[in-house]
């Protein structure tokens, strides 16, 4: 087969957009003009038809046991049946096989866990999906699991977070094989909005605030979100919600684990990271924007907050 042959691995029980990003992120590239193309190949046990976590099913292209190589990415799919498929010896032992014949390997979402099982992750840094990272690293003791990052690259082994970070890893790929400039086209062509960094954190900070019973709580939240640039000291929240700050503080802590200007900290800090990724905003302007007082004062609650500058993080995008 011509080209770089990718090599899908599926199972009953995969999550179809684990599969769908993958393959279509590929199939984007070659439309634009990728040299040389993606050769991609969905492989299944026997090459039969398997079911999806949503219940559709797909046909396999390919029996895994009788692929051969080279093979240029290996990567295998997660979904609900990920335990069952990492219990499965004779799947395990061909994606070893497999892996010989492979210039890299990787795995979307809890795939890490048949990879994990086939000893591909021993020693190494990995992540999976953050909801599933806890059961994989008691399970796999020998694998540094962080459950944080979009996706992890360790050597020629890979591992994505949950879902749509099988996009971002692909993106990735493609930037490696054939430069910025045609993974930007595909983000694109995808309608991806941008490609994050593969340190940026899988949850974002305005999906991890849990919902607040409390309506005043609520209401003060959604003002720090969309006045991240406006006057958001303590006294200013209080004084919107009506109470003292002694009680806006308690209210906080009991509903979201936070206080308010720890909350205030977090919520400018992750704006200035979107728009350090999404734009070429030069830096002061960007500290403006996100009610930073001037550049300096971004870049140490930056490096306080992420570990790196945040010339350093935009550089990593």
């Amino acid at each position: 087969m011509v080209g770089r042959l990718v090599v899908v691995i599926g199972f009953d029980g995969i999550e179809l957009i684990d599969v769908a990003c993958v393959t279509t992120g590929f199939d984007f590239a070659n439309r634009q003009g990728a040299d040389p193309a993606y050769q991609v190949v969905f492989a299944t046990p026997m090459g039969r038809p398997v079911r999806c976590d949503s219940g559709l099913e797909l046909p396999g292209q390919g029996r895994i046991d009788t692929m051969g190589g080279p093979i240029d990415t290996l990567i295998v799919s997660g979904g609900q049946g990920h335990e069952t498929a990492a219990a499965n010896p004779r799947l395990v032992s061909q994606v070893v096989r497999l892996a010989r014949l492979s210039r890299r390997v990787a795995s979307v979402c809890t795939g890490a866990t048949v990879l994990a099982a086939a000893g591909l992750l021993d020693n190494r840094r990995a992540t999976t999906h953050w909801y599933e990272a806890g059961r994989l690293a008691t399970r796999f003791p020998k694998v540094r699991v962080d459950p944080t990052p979009v996706f992890v690259r360790d050597g020629a082994v890979a591992t994505s977070g949950g879902v749509t970070a099988s996009l971002d890893l692909t993106l990735s790929f493609i930037e490696e094989d054939h430069g910025a400039e045609l993974a930007r086209r595909v983000a694109m062509g995808t309608v991806t909005y941008l490609r994050r960094p593969a340190d940026q954190g899988q949850v974002s900070l305005f999906n991890q605030i849990p919902h607040a019973d409390q309506a005043l709580v609520r209401r003060v939240i959604d003002y720090v979100t969309s006045h991240v640039d406006g006057d958001l000291s303590v006294a200013r929240l209080a004084a919107l919600a009506g109470v003292s700050e002694r009680h806006l503080s308690r209210l906080f802590v009991e509903c979201v684990g936070r206080t308010p200007s720890r909350l205030v900290r977090d919520t400018r800090l992750e704006a200035a990271s979107q728009l350090l990724t999404a734009t070429r905003e030069p830096v002061a302007a960007i500290a403006r924007r996100c009610g930073f007082a001037s550049a300096e004062s971004l870049r140490q609650a930056f490096v306080a907050w992420a570990g790196v500058s945040p010339s350093r993080f935009r550089g990593r995008s």
